[in-house]
């Protein structure tokens, strides 16, 4: 009698990978928001392939612990754990950030965003203090939780769509 060997299942291993990158996440977050670099690009775009890494990875050993299979389903169900996991934290740690350890990350977001505006010279003086009022109310702490883990399952699923369709290896049919 031939005995199946044990799958692990997608949440197992999209919450392993999930906390290990969110982790990472909050350790280049903490860097960027001491030195304040949260406007600088290159940051931003570290961050984003953390999260391809991190997708990637997980998905990598789901299929490796599977005998080699997995769905793009399965992919992609491994992908939003991850993305999930990543917002939460990612999104809590900011929280606490700029709320108790150092709230003026705010209000040099808002300045930059003031000063971006002002440079374009598109917009009026009354336009420019209507906008910075809109993105005021999206910097506060629940709102930037929010946004957040919005963001990131966002991002995640157009990442996971992408890597499960490389990555995917489905079993055979007839087998």
């Amino acid at each position: 009698m031939q005995t199946a060997t044990p799958s692990t299942s997608t949440a197992a291993v999209g919450v392993r990978y999930g906390l290990l990158t969110g982790l990472i996440s909050i350790i280049i977050s903490f860097g960027t928001y001491a030195l304040e670099l949260e406007q600088n690009s290159a940051v931003r775009f570290l961050s984003i392939a953390l999260l391809i890494g991190g997708i990637a990875m997980a998905m990598r050993s789901f299929k490796e612990q599977n005998a080699g299979s997995m769905s793009y389903g399965q992919g992609l169900s491994v992908g939003m754990v991850v993305s999930a996991l990543v917002g939460l934290l990612s999104g809590i740690f900011a929280y606490v950030y700029t709320v108790l350890i150092d709230p003026s990350v705010v209000t040099r977001l808002l300045e930059k965003g003031r000063a971006d505006l002002e440079a374009k010279g598109t917009m009026s003086d009354a336009q420019i203090d209507q906008a910075m009022a809109f993105s005021a109310k999206f910097t506060t702490g629940p709102a930037m939780l929010i946004f957040s883990i919005l963001f990131t399952l966002i991002l995640g699923l157009f990442i996971s769509l992408i890597a499960a369709a490389f990555i995917k290896n489905p079993k055979p049919e007839f087998e």
